[in-house]
């Protein structure tokens, strides 16, 4: 009793008062706890499987970001960072608290950043026992992290309270709000459980390039030799399963610093989409899914089995899975390692006109990280009927509070100093857009990869690609020659022509807002619209 009383006193400088807190438990406390409370159900296996009601995935039009002095004359302001006055803030920190008194809270110190000069102190502060399960896995879970005397950020988890558009200056009674200045995260009304990794994430996207380290949204992994790879890339362009490789060991799945000492991983744990997730495709990521201390979010279970249906999208296409990085048979523990060899930019271009390799210079790195292509297959969503282009500001456009050129310059700076080669790798569609050409073959492109990764690609010639302006391999290890030009794969080369012009086209339209943060050779890095 005395130590819940210790912590209650802990939790009074932030606002809450409670003598119903569970502070810092183990997965198995958080299991019972969530049982109890009827938040979830145990499956086959033993993953504790919840639902996040109306919200199963992020709620960007509901952002914000206060604006006060500190972050006034550094964050971008616009319809992704949109701005909350301190007054509303204030409002709305005082109502969800309100709605907090004597309730049943779970509580967990940890930290984000594997990096010791660069992690930061996080309280998170859940109404839900899963939430804090879900956080004790994603963090970086550390007994030092709870003797901390103050956390660098607290997290306020709310879902049961609704936030008041009048009041609290909110476009909806859903809101996640972040106050750089009193270093507090509020989220109410959604119980997707990924609003507290991606608000830590767009917390260190704002510290980290303040202190010239690059946050990226990417996967990293290293080889025997030391040698270091990155993989950017948007949903669906294999960036979780082409970084998972039995010969290199997982540094992190999704989110990694980039210093001055090398690559770190911000998290302790993975986020894997598992929806139509195999054993034969992804067989680490599939175990997770059968084992006690994994959460499921939104996974179709048979009432009576209780056994796992990963094809069933009833609920959701976002089907997720949060487990520690532990899980994964060969990551690297400590999560950090050297300075990449390799970084690797990921695209599935459902145009069919991209090369499936190409080889970018310093100033061809920044064009595409700035332009974060992929594009979306019809079908995917109501009211697409073709391919759609879909542009992610450095892969990771809703999570990036600074003026995009700031990530890029740090980019252009790191790889010019370590001296890392990058590469666009296309595992999109071959012989013509979808519905008439194929997906690239995962063999063909794993070959890529394993041909980057070797240096079994220095030696060879390159062809310059007069539409997109890259340096194609004119033979891959593994490979069919003719798979590795575009135009080659199309029945009809005048069809192709076009296709290629159009997409080069949607290129520069949307690289026109970039025009101003870059220097003409990066602008003139790109496709020949």
């Amino acid at each position: 009793m005395n130590t819940q009383l210790a912590h209650a006193r802990g939790l009074e400088g932030e606002g809450i008062r409670s003598d119903r807190l569970r502070w810092n438990l183990t997965a198995a406390q958080l299991y019972e706890h969530a049982i109890r409370r009827d938040e979830g159900i145990i499956a086959a296996g033993g993953p504790l499987v919840c639902r996040t009601g109306p919200h199963t995935g992020r709620s960007p039009n509901d952002k914000f970001i206060v604006r006060e002095p500190s972050t006034e004359p550094h964050v971008a302001w616009d319809a992704v960072n949109q701005p909350m006055h301190p007054e509303h803030f204030d409002r709305l920190h005082q109502d969800l608290l309100a709605s907090l008194a004597g309730k049943e809270l779970f509580v967990l110190d940890c930290h984000a950043g594997a990096d010791p000069a660069y992690r930061v102190p996080i309280r998170v502060v859940n109404e839900l026992a899963w939430h804090n399960l879900f956080c004790r896995n994603l963090f970086i879970d550390d007994p030092a992290a709870a003797r901390e005397p103050a956390p660098g950020f607290t997290i306020i988890s709310a879902p049961g309270f609704r936030a008041d558009p009048a009041r609290h200056g909110t476009s909806s009674d859903v809101v996640v709000a972040l106050n750089f200045a009193k270093k507090l995260v509020l989220i109410a009304r959604t119980a997707y459980a990924g609003e507290m990794k991606k608000a830590i994430f767009s917390v260190l996207n704002y510290l980290l390039p303040l202190q010239h380290v690059l946050s990226m949204h990417c996967a990293a992994n290293v080889g025997a030799a030391g040698d270091v790879a990155l993989f950017f890339g948007l949903s669906g362009t294999g960036k979780t399963t082409l970084s998972s490789d039995p010969e290199r060991r997982l540094i992190g799945d999704d989110e990694h610093g980039w210093s001055d000492r090398g690559v770190f991983n911000f998290e302790g744990g993975c986020y894997a989409k598992t929806i139509r997730l195999s054993a034969e495709a992804e067989p680490e990521i599939y175990s997770t899914t059968r084992r006690f201390g994994t959460v499921l979010e939104n996974v179709v279970v048979d009432p009576a089995t209780r056994a796992l249906d990963l094809d069933d999208d009833a609920l959701t296409e976002n089907t997720r899975a949060a487990y520690p990085i532990s899980f994964i048979e060969n990551a690297v523990p400590s999560g950090r390692a050297g300075h990449p060899t390799h970084v690797i930019l990921l695209t599935a271009d459902a145009f069919g006109v991209l090369p499936p390799i190409a080889r970018l210079t310093r100033e061809g790195a920044m064009y595409h990280f700035l332009s974060g292509y992929t594009a979306k297959v019809a079908g995917t969503e109501r009211g697409i009927v073709e391919p759609k282009a879909t542009f992610s500001t450095c892969f990771a456009g809703p999570f990036l509070p600074l003026p995009p050129g700031r990530y890029a310059a740090l980019l252009g700076e790191k790889i010019a100093k370590h001296d890392a080669q990058v590469w666009l790798v296309n595992t999109g569609w071959t012989g013509g857009a979808h519905g008439a050409g194929t997906r690239m073959r995962i063999a063909h492109t794993r070959a890529m990869i394993r041909a980057i990764l070797s240096g079994a690609l220095r030696g060879v010639q390159y062809a310059r690609d007069p539409v997109f302006n890259l340096d194609v391999p004119i033979a891959c290890p593994d490979v069919p020659p003719g798979v590795l030009t575009p135009r080659a794969t199309w029945a009809d080369a005048a069809a192709y022509d076009r296709q290629a012009a159009r997409l080069a086209r949607m290129f520069a339209e949307n690289f026109e807002r970039f025009a101003g943060d870059v220097s003409a050779d990066v602008a003139k890095a790109g496709p020949n619209a």
